[in-house]
């Protein structure tokens, strides 16, 4: 027995140590470091929230910053919030990210940008079947066709600029914790955010050969102007599946995604539940570090698991609502 235990001694960190050289050979794309300071940083939904405080966190990184949204009154007061807290003068951009010609036009304006991030975004919660299908298509046409638009404005002038610099470049997407799991009232919003997941997987392989790199933020619920709102469209069921998921301060969120930005991570997540999550659904997602890509091997059957009791818990959850509405 204890000849047995010497071996399983000397084998398992053997077996690991091999585990993290194959991993160190075969994780792609390779590293990176991308700049901010100096650089052109362009962040859409800039005037409020994440896209507010990334911007802030941007400037006193001493980047050069463009903040674009629709609402002109609240962009000039994100411009002058930004210019009280670092003392730099960020370009506004008043532009519907819906527009595709809005867009290009914006993007025009505020010459070659260096790092995109496309952080609009809108949600309202609602059950499929009694939600109006505008608004299925405003969250889709935002959320998702947005960063379409934003993308292909910007792609061009961003390459030519990597190419003439020679430094890489980075677009980022902003979806949500609703990007990596459907959840109970959020059929429209998590189509809309899963949809970046492979927009940015694809695009990654597109541009790799570019020195652009692609991350992929997975905010949770974050104080935002538009939590509060939210919260009181929830359906019931909701609030009980997902009021569990930890809020966040937009500061903290913005230092977690320009942190993961800086290092060409792919997926960035914000708190302890984003960790697991992305673990949970690494699945074919490109991955720089290869002690990341060793905890999403050895980890990927216990969260395949602990997934299972989660999924196990909300539909209790579901059939006890309807059983106790049906009994009312």
């Amino acid at each position: 027995m204890a000849s047995l235990f010497l071996l399983f001694l000397l084998v398992v960190p053997f077996a690991a140590l091999l585990l993290l050289l194959l991993l160190a050979a075969v994780v792609r794309p390779r590293r990176v470091r991308i700049p901010i300071k100096g650089r052109h940083v362009l962040i859409t939904g800039g005037s409020s929230g994440i896209g507010l405080a990334l911007a802030r966190r941007a400037a006193t990184e001493g980047a050069r910053v463009s903040i674009l949204a629709r609402n002109p009154a609240r962009l000039e007061e994100a411009r002058d919030t930004i210019r009280l807290a670092t003392g730099v003068d960020a370009a506004v951009l008043a532009a519907d990210v819906r527009d595709p010609t809005a867009v290009a036009r914006a993007l025009e304006e505020a010459g070659p940008v260096d790092v995109l991030v496309c952080n609009q975004g809108v949600f309202v919660p609602q059950e499929l079947e009694t939600q109006e299908l505008e608004e299925v298509r405003f969250m889709v046409e935002v959320n998702l066709m947005g960063s379409f638009h934003l993308i292909k404005a910007a792609l061009p002038a961003m390459k030519a600029r990597a190419r003439e610099t020679g430094l890489p470049a980075s677009i980022a997407l902003v979806s949500s914790q609703a990007g990596q799991v459907g959840v109970y009232g959020y059929t429209a919003y998590s189509a809309s955010k899963f949809g970046l997941r492979g927009l940015a997987e694809a695009l990654q392989h597109e541009v790799i050969a570019d020195n652009i790199h692609v991350s992929l933020i997975f905010p949770p619920d974050t104080e935002t102007p538009g939590f509060a709102e939210e919260h009181k469209r929830r359906p019931e069921l909701t609030h009980m599946i997902a009021g569990s998921s930890g809020g966040m301060k937009p500061d903290d969120v913005a230092e977690k995604a320009l942190k993961g930005i800086k290092s060409g991570t792919f997926i960035i997540p914000c708190n302890f539940e984003g960790i697991m999550l992305s673990i949970a659904t690494a699945g074919l997602s490109p991955q720089r570090s290869y002690l990341t890509a060793f905890v999403e091997v050895l980890g990927a059957g216990f969260m395949r698991l602990l997934g299972l009791c989660f999924q196990w818990n909300w539909f209790n959850t579901i059939e006890k609502w309807h059983a106790k509405k049906s009994n009312k």
